[in-house]
């Protein structure tokens, strides 16, 4: 693993100490009118609840709440009343939806309670005198060899909920510069098509056809043009599954699906693919030989979870063993492309920087008047990270916040 470590992690650790130092400029106004907004909208979904209940009660209190929703509304649950109380967990109440309007409610306060404490006072307290957040970035935390942000974490700000995405707008450039994205696409399912040596995905990408859509005509045996919205929605579901392991019970709780038709289309992708089948059975097969996994970069992984007795532990040890050479290329791949930037950069004597790191995405605050010299570098250097037998594509977005970015 020397060059890993000398080629890639050491020259990291300098553009690492720049984005640190450099720091993302927060408009704190923002963030606390945002956070006002959330608070009166919390207050409005308590009365609501308390309406559909009956009663006040304390909404946040899983006991509390267990009691109301299966004790007096008498909504249905197959788990027993535990000493706690029964189980409130998200996964719980999502299968009662459509059971009562209280659900959508509940959730919903559940989003903004975690929004505001984690996001809007979390972020206000790291913000310093230099109106920035300085996050911290750990290059030994994970296994798989991902970056990790901490003090504040910047990589998990939702953004597959509206009120998570406009988060992102307190997150401005400096004077002068705008914000600019840039973003690998499918970068996973691309290593592990190559990995995996799947010829009709590899083809999918080099031609820049849509990958689910072309896996749901594969599988649906249809014409790409006869492909529908929930077609694609089931290949787009397993081509991100496959990579991390899923089973039938996971994807039928992703798809919202019965558990029967989720394995029966899990299998009929292995079908259609069989060389999956083999890559994954000869990974795993060489995971227990070796005691660990490897990316394409040599960064190694000791799983010593494979060994172990207890089933659920092993089985979690394989999918380890499958994710990690993927999930472990990805983040170096990006960590390469990192260096790179920083050098030219610094070769072309630019003003612009390097602010955030979330897993695919780089984000930049880019002096305007370099604009376009930044936008052609990010692609041509992360694009041309490693020669893989499909493209590397990026998308770049830009805009006067990380919002309008993403």
């Amino acid at each position: 693993m020397y060059s890993l470590f000398k080629d890639i992690e050491l020259p990291l650790s300098e553009v690492l100490a720049d984005m640190e130092y450099t720091g993302f400029n927060v408009d704190k106004a923002k963030l606390t009118d945002m956070g006002e907004e959330i608070k009166i909208k919390i207050e409005l979904l308590s009365k609501t609840i308390y309406n559909y209940a009956g009663s006040e009660f304390n909404i946040s209190s899983p006991k509390a709440l267990g009691e109301i929703l299966f004790d007096k509304l008498g909504l249905p649950h197959k788990a027993k009343k535990g000493k706690n109380g029964y189980s409130t967990a998200a996964d719980v109440l999502e299968k009662l939806k459509d059971k009562h309007p209280i659900i959508e409610c509940i959730l919903e306060y559940r989003l903004l309670t975690k929004l505001y404490s984690t996001y809007i006072e979390g972020l206000i307290n790291y913000i310093y005198e230099d109106n920035k957040i300085h996050t911290i970035y750990t290059q030994t935390l994970t296994r798989t060899g991902r970056l990790s942000s901490i003090e504040p974490n910047l990589q998990n700000i939702p953004i597959r909920n509206e009120y998570g995405r406009l988060i992102r707008k307190a997150f401005i450039p400096s004077e002068d510069s705008i914000i600019v994205s840039a973003d690998y696409s499918q970068i996973e399912l691309r290593i592990f098509s190559c990995m995996a040596g799947i010829d009709s995905l590899k083809e999918a990408f080099k031609n820049d056809i849509d990958v689910h859509t072309k896996t749901a005509s594969d599988i649906f045996k249809v014409p790409i043009e006869a492909v529908t919205k929930d077609m694609r929605r089931m290949a787009k579901a397993v081509n991100f599954g496959i990579i991390y392991g899923i089973s039938g019970f996971g994807l039928s709780e992703n798809l919202n699906i019965d558990t029967k038709e989720a394995t029966r289309f899990i299998n009929e992708y292995y079908e259609t693919y069989p060389g999956i089948k083999n890559y994954k059975a000869e990974c795993i097969k060489q995971a227990h030989i070796d005691g660990y996994v490897k990316t394409m970069f040599n960064r190694i992984r000791t799983i010593d979870e494979l060994e172990n007795k207890n089933f659920m532990i092993r089985s979690s040890a394989e999918r380890m063993a499958l994710n990690t050479p993927i999930q472990g290329t990805a983040a170096d791949i990006i960590k390469i492309a990192m260096v790179n930037l920083y050098k030219e950069f610094n070769k072309h004597n630019l003003k612009s920087k390097i602010l955030v790191q979330v897993h695919d995405e780089l984000v930049v605050d880019c002096k305007k008047e370099e604009f376009e010299i930044v936008k052609s570098l990010m692609k041509k250097v992360m694009e041309s990270v490693v020669e893989l037998e499909v493209p590397l594509l990026v998308d770049i977005e830009y805009g006067a916040n990380w919002y309008q970015a993403k």
